[in-house]
């Protein structure tokens, strides 16, 4: 790559972000047909990885990066991928068609893809920014985390903590946020040995993803697992105290050996916006997920589209999707288009629970349980507007969730009623609603 790139007679489609999305179009161009050079930009010293193992296997030290790799190098090397890892983009001019990579490159590409995903939500109380209060994003995010609860120190980048090792016990940790990450990182590290508080600002953990039924239902666990929560908690300070933080709470002061804060995530609108491409709550893309510049695609967590099956507008944090829309992105570019039109799903791991969620819960008015959340630690939950279903939360029930699946868009389109009370019936065989 030299500092002006010239144009030479094979196309160049260049990719800016390297996680799920952008590792993804990469592979998918060259399976749909792309035969020019890709070359895959990445902020990250990284090749793409796993996210959701970040705040489970990673951080409790059973995997180190090269366990979570998407795919190995070597697949992009096949593939005749150039991966620049380390480098952000300052700035693209569509125009000229061309990228500015700091550190003086550019790259003048026929097709570019954003994949350039979110970032944490910054905590904006005094003492955010102390030594100790971290975020949980990217695998350094881990690595510093990690190092707290082994050492206090901080630890050099790939270096493996032993899988199982309590090497926390005693420490405490404040979790600020009771989404599913914040809930993700206190099971986690519950596990290793950790003494946790969740403080929600909401009045309950899962508030404005899931219903109450599901929100006590973790909360109940989380409790028998010793992790302790607090709703109706907003933190207003952190400030240090012997060499602990302290965390300012209307329930008073929790201190801590280290502070992480999950309170969401913001979309990278920026260098969309910047280039003159229309954005919302995202950048805003077609069903082949193309951008107002046709030159120029956009897939995964940054992108605010259309879901067809719900017939709305919405921005998707998630693994499935981030992998459709690059599909689907890929395929358009290769002159092959297929319109995304997928199920959102989504899931969480949490000590021993399963979470699966097939579908979007939002707008409901009736919810059928098939199990009995309140005992036991499997059950799940069908979310329904009128006759409609729009929904399924299964905890340890992939037979409910698979069932939900395959509904949810037969019943959305009108094309099916479902009999609630023999749903809620666990007598009646699961393949009964797929005939």
């Amino acid at each position: 790559m030299t500092k002006t790139a010239e144009k030479t007679q094979k196309q160049l489609c260049v990719i800016i972000g390297a996680s799920h999305a952008g590792g993804q179009a990469a592979i998918s161009l060259r399976q749909s047909g792309w035969e020019g050079d890709i070359v895959l930009v990445g902020e990250e010293s990284y090749a793409p990885y796993h996210r959701p193992p970040l705040s489970k296997g990673f951080l409790s030290g059973g995997k180190d990066i090269d366990d979570i790799l998407i795919r190995p190098l070597a697949t992009y090397e096949t593939a005749d991928i150039l991966c620049v890892r380390g480098k952000c983009v300052d700035t693209i001019h569509p125009k000229d068609q061309l990228v500015f990579l700091d550190g003086g490159d550019t790259l003048q590409y026929d097709k570019l893809i954003l994949a350039t995903g979110a970032r944490p939500r910054e905590l904006s109380i005094p003492g955010a920014s102390l030594p100790n209060v971290f975020y949980l994003r990217s695998a350094d995010d881990v690595l510093k985390i990690k190092a707290q609860i082994s050492t206090g120190k901080k630890i050099s980048a790939g270096k493996k903590i032993s899988a199982g090792k309590k090497v926390s016990a005693g420490k405490k940790a404040v979790i600020i946020g009771g989404g599913y990450i914040g809930l993700e990182t206190a099971a986690s590290l519950t596990k290793q040995g950790m003494k946790v508080t969740v403080l929600e600002m909401e009045d309950r953990i899962l508030q404005r993803v899931t219903a109450p039924v599901m929100s006590k239902f973790y909360k109940r666990i989380h409790t028998e697992e010793g992790v302790i929560i607090f709703e109706n908690c907003p933190a207003t300070e952190i400030y240090e105290d012997d060499g602990q933080l302290a965390v300012i709470t209307p329930y008073g002061d929790f201190l801590a050996d280290m502070v992480i804060v999950g309170i969401g995530v913001i979309p990278n609108i920026e260098l969309a916006k910047d280039c003159g491409l229309e954005v919302g709550n995202g950048i805003i893309v077609d069903e082949n997920c193309q951008t107002s510049d046709p030159n120029i695609y956009a897939v995964g967590d940054v992108t605010w589209h259309h879901n067809p099956i719900y017939g709305t507008h919405l921005r998707l944090e998630s693994v499935p999707n981030a992998t459709d829309q690059a599909k689907t992105a890929a395929l358009a570019i290769c002159g092959n288009p297929k319109p995304y039109n997928a199920l959102p799903w989504f899931w969480s791991d949490q000590f021993d629970l399963k979470l699966q969620i097939a579908g979007l819960s939002g707008g409901y008015d009736d919810i059928i349980l098939r199990g009995n959340p309140n005992i036991g630690r499997s059950f799940a939950a069908f979310y329904f507007k009128g006759e409609k279903l729009l929904a399924v939360d299964a905890v340890n029930r992939p037979q409910e969730y698979m069932v939900g699946k395959r509904l949810i868009p037969v019943s959305l389109a009108g094309n099916k009623i479902i009999d609630k009370k023999a749903l809620a019936d666990e007598a009646v065989p699961l393949k009964t609603f797929l005939k």
